[in-house]
């Protein structure tokens, strides 16, 4: 994937990019930038949420288990609604389910109905980061591709940013209700943007009919995937990586900082900030240094867990119960590692699948860190439960799954390297071999 090789060159077929391809593909950005605010705004909201619905730290984490429970099982089909259906409709769809389940967070007088918010809040969000991806490979030339989802990457992290920055203090200034209500109103208006402008592909350029062969051509594209090392090798990296800064960020970050550091909350949310930040900066040089050196994918995830787990147990178990804040800001910038690493697992299962199985695959990658998450993030609130908000064993509880997914690398990455090299070298021959 060389970069400077021909860089005006486009490809027969290739959508032609320029102004309008940026303002359109810009709308659909748009829709996962808010998407991703209210993904993230219960993570400066738990201790809020805890009032509001007078409950234990157990069903508080599971706004954030379902949640993500529901966008982890949407990803295969989503990508066949896409194809079936196209990007506007799906994320038409999106939009409307992310906006009514923000704003029923923000009225329901009951902890059942405000879980079944945060469920369609999740249906929703998972229509998203898929779509514009996909948007973005109709209107732009397929050299485009990567800088397309690095972007998108970043103006989800924007949607973070926004959540630690602008929720946190309107929930300060003005409350529950009123904060929620009117962030809600972000999705009436990017709902409104799609609808009057957003289109499918270019004139011209419209795709050629997709086939859909039911339910046993989808199984054996993911026996398929599965049987790769590579699948397997980064589904597990991306497991092991992001669920760290996720079950901080998402939920349990803020009631840490607050409860177990004595922190104010204003100084917890500038920390939440800092993950934020350093997340946009690291993966910007993670990105250019895998780009130059395709060898440095495995150090820099490993480091990356090594790191965070060394952090994180000085910050947890530091003598005198509150860790210092220089401890604090380097955990949290480190933590800002954790989604830039994460990425590293596609890296490894797109040299290891052909183009027909590259969706399947992200998406049995992208499924590994969720399910981390939501198991960290209900084991933390049993945890708090069961020991009387005692942090230090319940963040213990994130060492077990680094442990088990360090194994699982460790045991695959020889394997997918040389499965790799095979695939290259009959790559290379096919290339050679092709007719003019």
């Amino acid at each position: 994937m060389s970069s400077g090789a021909a860089p005006a060159l486009s490809l027969p077929g290739d959508p032609p990019g320029g102004r309008r391809a940026a303002r359109i593909w810009g709308i659909g950005v748009a829709v996962y930038f808010v998407a991703i605010i209210f993904r993230t705004s219960l993570g400066v909201a738990g201790l809020d949420a805890a009032d509001r619905f007078d409950v234990n730290a157990s069903a508080l984490s599971t706004f954030s288990i379902l949640q993500l429970l529901v966008y982890a099982g949407m990803q295969i089909p989503v990508g066949l609604m896409v194809d079936r259906l196209g990007t506007k409709k799906v994320l038409t769809i999106g939009a409307v389910l992310f906006t009514l389940g923000q704003l029923g967070f923000a009225l329901s007088p009951s902890y059942g109905m405000a879980l079944a918010a945060r469920a369609l809040l999740g249906c929703g969000d998972a229509m998203t980061f898929i779509s514009v991806l996909r948007l973005g490979s109709r209107w732009f030339p397929a050299r485009r591709g990567p800088m397309i989802g690095q972007v998108a990457a970043l103006f989800g992290m924007a949607g973070n940013l926004v959540s630690t920055l602008v929720i946190a203090r309107a929930l300060n200034d003005f409350g529950w209700t009123a904060t929620f209500v009117g962030s809600a109103a972000a999705g009436v208006v990017v709902l409104v943007l799609l609808l009057l402008f957003l289109k499918d592909h270019p004139e011209g350029h419209e795709p050629p009919p997709a086939e859909h062969a039911g339910a046993a051509y989808v199984r054996k594209q993911i026996a398929a995937a599965w049987r790769e090392p590579g699948t397997r090798l980064g589904m597990w990296v991306h497991f092991t990586t992001q669920f760290p800064a996720m079950v901080f960020l998402l939920l349990w970050g803020m009631p840490f900082l607050v409860e177990a550091q004595g922190l104010s909350r204003g100084r917890a949310g500038e920390l939440l900030t800092l993950v934020v930040l350093s997340n946009m900066a690291v993966g910007l040089v993670y990105g250019q240094v895998i780009a130059r050196h395709h060898t440095a994918r495995a150090p820099l995830a490993l480091g990356t867990v090594a790191l965070t787990a060394l952090l994180w147990a000085a910050a947890i178990f530091h003598p005198g119960g509150h860790a210092p804040m220089w401890l604090l800001v380097t955990l949290c910038l480190v933590l800002g590692a954790c989604g830039p690493a994460s990425m590293i697992g596609f890296d490894f299962a797109r040299p290891a699948n052909p183009p027909e199985r590259q969706g399947t695959a992200s998406g049995i990658v992208n499924m590994g860190g969720f399910v981390a998450s939501m198991t960290t993030l209900f084991a933390v609130g049993v945890l708090l439960d069961a020991t009387g908000d005692d942090y230090r064993i319940a963040f213990a509880s994130v060492f077990v799954l680094e442990a088990l997914g360090i194994t699982q690398i460790l045991r695959l990455k020889a394997r997918a390297a040389l499965r790799e090299r095979d695939h290259h070298v009959v790559s290379r021959v096919e290339t050679v071999h092709v007719p003019a």
